[in-house]
């Protein structure tokens, strides 16, 4: 597999960059802009899910939290960064994808804003950096020269791993020698344990599936670097934030009290719904995942975006060359306004009935 210098693949993920707000400006004045309405008057909001889970906003759907919308489902989507992608050129409403790859693509001139947090790190749920136990790895220091094997090249995998070894020490230069290894998530594992890679990033089933067949620990976690933390959050157009505000309200509101729901629902009773739920939508899934379900990941009540979980992603950019300073301020990224826990007060969450389920 051919590796790459840390300045040559910078270029190349700016240039991917610059590839995708290029397409934004072409595709945005030709792809459908309203996919219409439904015959009792709800907005149809397009979106794009993952085979064999659950999205907050699947779930708010499900409970009868939605009372303007009405969710249409287009295909699944192959990562966060083609997700928020599919928002902005207009094939779906919204997005989710990791802050800094949201950050990337407003700096790359697509018109999106951030109306609540996607997910997180929690106690339960986080991604760890694997090594092998008998790798004599102890440190960053020891990864000079070494290969770390993540999802994607600028995201999440790529921005903690640059994060944590700054904060260990390591000079800019000794952090370019540590290389970064591209592997679906499925295959990541095998290459660690067969000594292609050095150090693998791994959460969820990954990880918990590599921890039970033991050899491995983790070096570091983005838990650990950031404690419980919101790294993503879901993105909607600027143009239609405008055109459809009572719709992205009460999707933000629906999808706001789902993710509460799940923070404070017993773990068996949100795996029985989720396997209630993938079995009538009828899309041929397995629901073998739902066994390694643990939380939500989201630490923050009802998904509230914090200004920090945005400045911090665009503090690294600006520090590793990627972003001119001054160019972006988390404070126009984002907003709560539609969040009903936004004023910290935590209102009930209610059911299809309208009984008070959580709090």
């Amino acid at each position: 597999m051919a590796l790459f210098p840390r300045r040559t693949r910078v270029r190349r993920v700016l240039a991917a960059t610059v590839a995708v707000s290029t397409a934004v400006v072409l595709l945005t004045g030709c792809a459908t802009t309203d996919p219409g309405r439904t015959a009792d008057g709800r907005t149809v909001i397009r979106y794009q899910g993952s085979t064999g889970q659950v999205a907050a906003f699947e779930l708010a759907a499900d409970l009868g939290y939605f009372s303007k919308i009405d969710l249409h489902w287009e295909g699944d989507t192959t990562s966060g960064p083609a997700n928020i992608q599919a928002a902005a050129t207009k094939q779906v409403e919204f997005g989710s994808a990791f802050n800094g790859a949201v950050i990337k693509l407003v700096a790359g001139g697509a018109p999106v804003t951030a109306v609540l947090s996607s997910y997180g790190a929690d106690e339960l749920n986080f991604t760890g950096y694997f090594v092998r136990d008998d790798s004599g790895i102890t440190s960053a220091r020891d990864l000079i020269g070494k290969k770390v094997g993540v999802n994607t090249l600028g995201a999440h995998h790529e921005f903690i791993t640059r994060q944590w070894l700054h904060d260990q020490g390591l000079s800019d230069q000794e952090i370019k020698q540590v290389q970064l290894v591209v592997l679906p998530p499925a295959n990541t594992e095998d290459a660690l344990r067969n000594g292609q890679i050095d150090v693998a990033a791994l959460g969820g089933v990954f990880r918990d599936t590599a921890v039970g067949r033991g050899g491995v620990h983790p070096l570091y976690t983005d838990k650990d670097l950031f404690g419980q933390f919101d790294y993503g959050t879901y993105v909607f157009r600027n143009d239609y934030l405008k055109s459809h505000p009572d719709a992205v309200a009460d999707f933000v509101q629906g999808t706001a009290r789902a993710t509460r729901w799940l923070q404070l629902t017993p773990r068996d009773e949100v795996v029985a719904r989720f396997a209630d739920i993938i079995h009538r939508r009828g899309r041929n899934e397995n629901t073998a995942l739902l066994q390694y379900y643990k939380s939500s990941g989201i630490p923050v009540p009802g998904g509230v975006i914090a200004e920090r979980e945005l400045q911090i992603w665009i503090d690294w950019l600006v520090r590793n060359g990627e972003l001119p300073a001054g160019k972006l301020a988390a404070k126009d990224l984002y907003t709560n306004k539609d969040n009903p826990y936004a004023n910290g007060t935590y209102p009930a969450t209610s059911g299809p009935s309208g009984e008070a389920v959580a709090k």
